[in-house]
Protein backbone atom coordinates (compact mmCIF):
# COMPACT_ATOMS: atom_id res chain seq x y z
CA UNK A 1 0.00 0.00 0.00
CA UNK A 2 2.80 2.45 0.32
CA UNK A 3 2.85 5.25 -2.41
CA UNK A 4 -0.72 4.96 -2.47
CA UNK A 5 -3.36 7.52 -1.74
CA UNK A 6 -5.52 6.38 0.47
CA UNK A 7 -8.70 7.27 -1.99
CA UNK A 8 -6.58 5.12 -4.68
CA UNK A 9 -6.71 1.95 -2.37
CA UNK A 10 -9.34 -1.00 -2.89
CA UNK A 11 -10.53 -0.98 0.54
CA UNK A 12 -13.74 -3.24 -0.47
CA UNK A 13 -12.15 -6.13 -2.26
CA UNK A 14 -12.07 -9.83 -0.43
CA UNK A 15 -8.51 -10.61 1.42
CA UNK A 16 -9.52 -14.39 1.00
CA UNK A 17 -8.35 -16.19 -1.44
CA UNK A 18 -10.35 -19.67 -1.98
CA UNK A 19 -8.77 -22.26 -0.47
CA UNK A 20 -6.22 -21.18 1.83
CA UNK A 21 -4.85 -22.90 4.81
CA UNK A 22 -4.48 -19.97 7.00
CA UNK A 23 -7.44 -19.10 9.13
CA UNK A 24 -9.40 -16.21 8.06
CA UNK A 25 -12.60 -14.30 9.04
CA UNK A 26 -13.72 -11.18 6.61
CA UNK A 27 -16.84 -8.96 7.18
CA UNK A 28 -18.43 -6.02 5.42
CA UNK A 29 -21.22 -4.46 7.75
CA UNK A 30 -23.97 -1.62 7.10
CA UNK A 31 -24.96 0.06 10.28
CA UNK A 32 -26.96 2.96 10.94
CA UNK A 33 -29.40 4.86 13.14
CA UNK A 34 -32.69 6.66 12.82
CA UNK A 35 -32.01 10.54 12.29
CA UNK A 36 -33.87 11.27 15.42
CA UNK A 37 -35.39 8.10 17.59
CA UNK A 38 -33.82 5.44 19.55
CA UNK A 39 -33.77 2.84 16.83
CA UNK A 40 -30.93 1.65 14.94
CA UNK A 41 -30.14 -1.88 13.02
CA UNK A 42 -26.34 -3.74 12.17
CA UNK A 43 -26.48 -5.79 8.55
CA UNK A 44 -23.14 -7.92 8.72
CA UNK A 45 -21.74 -10.35 5.77
CA UNK A 46 -19.31 -12.23 6.69
CA UNK A 47 -16.75 -15.12 5.23
CA UNK A 48 -15.30 -17.58 8.36
CA UNK A 49 -12.87 -19.60 7.03
CA UNK A 50 -11.20 -22.12 10.08
CA UNK A 51 -7.38 -22.79 10.18
CA UNK A 52 -6.67 -26.12 8.16
CA UNK A 53 -10.08 -26.48 6.94
CA UNK A 54 -10.75 -24.52 4.12
CA UNK A 55 -13.59 -27.20 2.75
CA UNK A 56 -15.18 -26.13 6.07
CA UNK A 57 -15.13 -22.32 5.40
CA UNK A 58 -19.02 -20.64 5.26
CA UNK A 59 -20.76 -17.25 4.84
CA UNK A 60 -22.88 -15.48 7.49
CA UNK A 61 -25.73 -13.43 7.04
CA UNK A 62 -26.50 -11.55 10.34
CA UNK A 63 -29.15 -9.09 11.69
CA UNK A 64 -29.74 -7.01 14.39
CA UNK A 65 -32.81 -4.41 14.49
CA UNK A 66 -32.80 -2.39 17.98
CA UNK A 67 -36.00 -0.36 19.13
CA UNK A 68 -34.74 1.11 22.12
CA UNK A 69 -38.18 3.20 22.75
CA UNK A 70 -40.06 -0.16 23.38
CA UNK A 71 -36.93 -2.09 24.88
CA UNK A 72 -36.85 -4.72 22.19
CA UNK A 73 -34.23 -6.34 20.46
CA UNK A 74 -33.59 -8.75 17.56
CA UNK A 75 -31.53 -10.63 15.95
CA UNK A 76 -30.73 -13.60 13.47
CA UNK A 77 -28.17 -15.58 12.09
CA UNK A 78 -27.67 -17.43 8.67
CA UNK A 79 -25.13 -19.67 7.46
CA UNK A 80 -23.93 -20.66 4.05
CA UNK A 81 -21.76 -23.20 2.82
CA UNK A 82 -18.80 -21.64 0.74
CA UNK A 83 -19.98 -23.48 -2.71
CA UNK A 84 -22.77 -20.78 -2.34
CA UNK A 85 -21.25 -17.74 -1.50
CA UNK A 86 -18.94 -15.24 -4.03
CA UNK A 87 -16.62 -12.41 -2.24
CA UNK A 88 -15.25 -10.16 -5.20
CA UNK A 89 -11.37 -9.21 -4.89
CA UNK A 90 -11.98 -6.05 -6.32
CA UNK A 91 -14.45 -3.82 -5.02
CA UNK A 92 -18.22 -4.34 -3.26
CA UNK A 93 -19.35 -7.51 -4.74
CA UNK A 94 -20.55 -9.74 -1.74
CA UNK A 95 -22.97 -12.42 -2.20
CA UNK A 96 -23.96 -15.31 0.45
CA UNK A 97 -27.06 -17.58 -0.41
CA UNK A 98 -29.26 -15.60 -2.49
CA UNK A 99 -28.39 -12.13 -0.21
CA UNK A 100 -26.10 -9.75 -2.08
CA UNK A 101 -24.24 -6.66 -0.87
CA UNK A 102 -23.09 -4.28 -3.51
CA UNK A 103 -21.88 -0.24 -3.38
CA UNK A 104 -24.89 1.08 -2.85
CA UNK A 105 -27.97 -1.45 -1.70
CA UNK A 106 -27.99 -4.55 -0.08
CA UNK A 107 -30.76 -7.27 -0.13
CA UNK A 108 -30.88 -10.16 2.21
CA UNK A 109 -33.03 -12.61 4.60
CA UNK A 110 -32.41 -14.24 8.33
CA UNK A 111 -35.43 -16.68 9.65
CA UNK A 112 -34.13 -17.85 13.40
CA UNK A 113 -34.67 -16.60 15.80
CA UNK A 114 -36.06 -13.97 14.46
CA UNK A 115 -37.05 -13.13 10.87
CA UNK A 116 -35.73 -10.10 9.60
CA UNK A 117 -35.63 -8.90 5.46
CA UNK A 118 -34.11 -6.27 4.18
CA UNK A 119 -33.99 -4.37 0.81
CA UNK A 120 -31.66 -0.83 1.46
CA UNK A 121 -30.36 1.25 -0.82
CA UNK A 122 -27.64 3.99 0.56
CA UNK A 123 -25.40 6.91 -1.18
CA UNK A 124 -22.47 9.71 -0.04
CA UNK A 125 -19.49 8.10 2.30
CA UNK A 126 -16.70 10.46 2.57
CA UNK A 127 -13.57 9.99 2.53
CA UNK A 128 -12.41 6.41 4.01
CA UNK A 129 -11.89 6.54 7.21
CA UNK A 130 -8.39 4.56 7.68
CA UNK A 131 -8.55 3.22 11.52
CA UNK A 132 -5.16 1.60 11.63
CA UNK A 133 -2.09 3.47 9.78
CA UNK A 134 -1.70 2.17 5.87
CA UNK A 135 1.69 0.29 6.85
CA UNK A 136 0.01 -2.53 9.47
CA UNK A 137 -3.17 -3.63 6.73
CA UNK A 138 -0.18 -5.29 5.32
CA UNK A 139 1.94 -6.23 8.09
CA UNK A 140 1.51 -10.03 10.46
CA UNK A 141 0.30 -7.21 13.28
CA UNK A 142 -2.30 -6.82 14.44
CA UNK A 143 -3.91 -10.14 12.78
CA UNK A 144 -7.27 -8.19 12.67
CA UNK A 145 -7.45 -5.37 10.31
CA UNK A 146 -10.31 -2.59 9.97
CA UNK A 147 -11.18 0.29 7.53
CA UNK A 148 -14.57 2.53 7.32
CA UNK A 149 -15.00 2.94 3.33
CA UNK A 150 -18.00 4.88 3.47
CA UNK A 151 -17.88 6.07 6.62
CA UNK A 152 -21.09 8.45 6.36
CA UNK A 153 -24.25 7.08 4.26
CA UNK A 154 -27.61 7.52 4.68
CA UNK A 155 -30.09 5.01 3.92
CA UNK A 156 -33.68 4.16 2.81
CA UNK A 157 -35.92 1.11 2.11
CA UNK A 158 -37.32 -1.24 4.05
CA UNK A 159 -36.53 -3.53 6.79
CA UNK A 160 -38.97 -6.08 8.08
CA UNK A 161 -38.55 -7.36 11.39
CA UNK A 162 -40.91 -10.67 12.17
CA UNK A 163 -43.59 -9.00 9.78
CA UNK A 164 -43.63 -5.64 10.65
CA UNK A 165 -42.25 -3.12 7.83
CA UNK A 166 -39.51 -0.49 9.06
CA UNK A 167 -39.64 1.94 6.77
CA UNK A 168 -35.61 3.27 6.43
CA UNK A 169 -36.52 6.84 5.44
CA UNK A 170 -32.63 9.33 5.50
CA UNK A 171 -31.03 7.06 8.55
CA UNK A 172 -27.74 8.18 9.39
CA UNK A 173 -24.76 5.36 9.04
CA UNK A 174 -21.59 3.86 7.91
CA UNK A 175 -20.09 1.33 5.03
CA UNK A 176 -17.41 -1.04 7.15
CA UNK A 177 -15.02 -3.79 6.24
CA UNK A 178 -12.53 -6.02 8.31
CA UNK A 179 -10.88 -9.04 8.23
CA UNK A 180 -7.87 -11.07 9.58
CA UNK A 181 -6.81 -14.59 10.64
CA UNK A 182 -8.19 -14.43 14.21
CA UNK A 183 -10.43 -12.19 16.59
CA UNK A 184 -8.69 -9.83 19.25
CA UNK A 185 -9.10 -11.57 22.20
CA UNK A 186 -11.02 -9.28 23.98
CA UNK A 187 -12.26 -5.50 23.25
CA UNK A 188 -14.37 -2.96 23.26
CA UNK A 189 -15.29 -0.97 19.92
CA UNK A 190 -17.70 2.19 19.08
CA UNK A 191 -18.25 4.68 16.21
CA UNK A 192 -20.02 7.65 16.21
CA UNK A 193 -21.64 9.29 12.78
CA UNK A 194 -22.89 12.35 13.37
CA UNK A 195 -23.18 13.44 16.87
CA UNK A 196 -26.23 15.37 18.01
CA UNK A 197 -24.39 18.39 18.51
CA UNK A 198 -22.01 17.72 15.49
CA UNK A 199 -23.29 16.20 12.49
CA UNK A 200 -20.61 15.92 10.62
CA UNK A 201 -18.27 14.42 12.90
CA UNK A 202 -16.79 11.07 13.38
CA UNK A 203 -15.47 8.96 15.45
CA UNK A 204 -14.01 5.10 15.75
CA UNK A 205 -11.99 3.56 18.64
CA UNK A 206 -11.02 0.80 20.53
CA UNK A 207 -9.58 -0.46 23.65
CA UNK A 208 -8.27 -4.09 23.42
CA UNK A 209 -5.77 -6.74 24.70
CA UNK A 210 -4.12 -9.66 23.24
CA UNK A 211 -3.25 -12.86 25.16
CA UNK A 212 0.35 -14.28 23.91
CA UNK A 213 0.19 -17.93 25.21
CA UNK A 214 -0.54 -17.44 29.31
CA UNK A 215 0.30 -13.49 29.22
CA UNK A 216 -2.20 -10.91 28.83
CA UNK A 217 -1.11 -7.63 26.88
CA UNK A 218 -0.98 -3.84 28.43
CA UNK A 219 -4.67 -2.41 27.02
CA UNK A 220 -4.08 -0.59 23.62
CA UNK A 221 -6.32 2.42 23.19
CA UNK A 222 -6.79 3.83 19.19
CA UNK A 223 -9.04 6.26 18.07
CA UNK A 224 -9.79 8.32 14.92
CA UNK A 225 -11.60 11.34 15.27
CA UNK A 226 -12.95 13.46 11.91
CA UNK A 227 -14.18 16.78 13.15
CA UNK A 228 -14.46 19.85 11.38
CA UNK A 229 -12.72 18.24 8.44
CA UNK A 230 -9.47 17.46 9.41
CA UNK A 231 -9.10 13.69 10.00
CA UNK A 232 -7.22 13.02 14.05
CA UNK A 233 -5.46 10.28 14.35
CA UNK A 234 -4.44 8.66 17.38
CA UNK A 235 -3.89 5.16 16.58
CA UNK A 236 -0.52 4.08 16.30
CA UNK A 237 0.86 1.09 18.83
CA UNK A 238 3.17 3.31 20.82
CA UNK A 239 0.26 5.88 21.12
CA UNK A 240 -2.59 3.47 22.20
CA UNK A 241 -0.22 2.07 25.23
CA UNK A 242 0.05 5.57 26.42
CA UNK A 243 -3.38 5.70 26.30
CA UNK A 244 -6.14 4.86 29.22
CA UNK A 245 -8.96 2.74 28.53
CA UNK A 246 -10.98 0.57 30.75
CA UNK A 247 -14.76 -0.69 30.31
CA UNK A 248 -17.12 -2.97 32.47
CA UNK A 249 -20.29 -3.99 31.50
CA UNK A 250 -21.89 -1.40 30.69
CA UNK A 251 -19.20 1.56 30.74
CA UNK A 252 -16.18 2.44 28.48
CA UNK A 253 -14.12 5.65 29.57
CA UNK A 254 -11.34 6.52 26.96
CA UNK A 255 -8.20 9.39 27.55
CA UNK A 256 -5.04 9.96 24.37
CA UNK A 257 -3.22 12.95 24.42
CA UNK A 258 -0.74 13.67 22.01
CA UNK A 259 0.89 16.97 21.65
CA UNK A 260 -1.44 19.88 20.61
CA UNK A 261 -4.34 17.58 21.51
CA UNK A 262 -6.25 15.53 24.25
CA UNK A 263 -9.37 13.17 23.24
CA UNK A 264 -11.20 11.72 26.41
CA UNK A 265 -14.86 10.49 26.97
CA UNK A 266 -17.02 8.01 27.51
CA UNK A 267 -19.57 5.31 26.04
CA UNK A 268 -22.02 3.82 27.95
CA UNK A 269 -25.43 1.70 27.84
CA UNK A 270 -27.90 -0.53 29.50
CA UNK A 271 -27.91 -4.13 29.69
CA UNK A 272 -31.35 -3.98 27.92
CA UNK A 273 -29.50 -2.25 24.98
CA UNK A 274 -26.69 -5.35 24.34
CA UNK A 275 -27.53 -8.21 22.37
CA UNK A 276 -24.91 -11.46 22.91
CA UNK A 277 -23.60 -12.75 19.49
CA UNK A 278 -21.14 -15.61 18.86
CA UNK A 279 -17.88 -15.15 16.91
CA UNK A 280 -16.04 -18.36 15.72
CA UNK A 281 -12.92 -18.16 15.74
CA UNK A 282 -10.20 -19.02 12.91
CA UNK A 283 -7.68 -20.70 14.91
CA UNK A 284 -11.15 -22.52 16.96
CA UNK A 285 -13.28 -21.78 19.59
CA UNK A 286 -15.38 -18.88 19.79
CA UNK A 287 -15.81 -15.68 21.41
CA UNK A 288 -19.55 -13.71 22.46
CA UNK A 289 -19.91 -10.75 21.11
CA UNK A 290 -22.17 -8.16 23.07
CA UNK A 291 -23.73 -5.90 20.31
CA UNK A 292 -25.26 -2.09 21.04
CA UNK A 293 -25.91 0.14 18.62
CA UNK A 294 -27.77 2.45 20.60
CA UNK A 295 -25.41 3.87 23.21
CA UNK A 296 -24.94 7.28 24.46
CA UNK A 297 -21.35 9.04 23.85
CA UNK A 298 -19.48 11.88 24.95
CA UNK A 299 -16.20 13.07 23.76
CA UNK A 300 -14.25 15.93 25.01
CA UNK A 301 -11.30 17.52 22.51
CA UNK A 302 -8.80 19.91 23.75
CA UNK A 303 -7.34 21.45 20.46
CA UNK A 304 -4.01 23.97 21.17
CA UNK A 305 -5.48 27.71 20.18
CA UNK A 306 -8.57 26.38 19.60
CA UNK A 307 -12.00 26.35 22.33
CA UNK A 308 -12.27 23.05 24.12
CA UNK A 309 -15.39 20.88 22.54
CA UNK A 310 -17.55 18.27 23.90
CA UNK A 311 -19.58 16.17 21.40
CA UNK A 312 -22.74 14.45 22.30
CA UNK A 313 -25.18 11.83 21.20
CA UNK A 314 -28.18 10.64 23.33
CA UNK A 315 -28.59 6.92 22.05
CA UNK A 316 -26.59 7.19 18.00
CA UNK A 317 -23.13 5.34 19.35
CA UNK A 318 -22.58 1.75 18.60
CA UNK A 319 -20.97 0.07 21.36
CA UNK A 320 -19.44 -4.16 21.45
CA UNK A 321 -17.60 -5.90 23.71
CA UNK A 322 -16.12 -9.25 22.65
CA UNK A 323 -15.33 -11.57 25.61
CA UNK A 324 -15.08 -14.95 27.02
CA UNK A 325 -16.31 -13.52 30.27
CA UNK A 326 -19.81 -15.08 31.41
CA UNK A 327 -20.57 -12.88 34.43
CA UNK A 328 -22.46 -10.28 32.10
CA UNK A 329 -25.68 -11.44 31.79
CA UNK A 330 -26.56 -10.55 28.49
CA UNK A 331 -28.69 -13.60 26.63
CA UNK A 332 -26.93 -15.12 24.18
CA UNK A 333 -29.66 -14.51 20.73
CA UNK A 334 -26.99 -16.22 18.19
Amino acid sequence: MSGASVSAIDWHGARYRPGQTQGHYESWFLRANHPQRKQAFWIRYTLFSPKDRPQDAIGELWCVASDGERGRLYAGKREVPIADCAFASRGLDVRIGSAQLKSGELTGDVAAPHAMRWNLRYAGGGAPAVFLPERYYDAPFPKAKAVTPRPFVRFSGTLVVDGETWAIDDWIGSENHNWGSKHTDTYAWGQVVGFDNAPDAFLELITARIKLGPVWTPRLTILLLRLDGHDHRLNTIWQGLRAQGRWDYFHWAFDSAAPGIRIHGHISATPQDFVGLTYYNPPGGSHTCLNSKIAACAVTVERDSLPTVTLTTAHRAAFEILTDDLRHGVSIAV
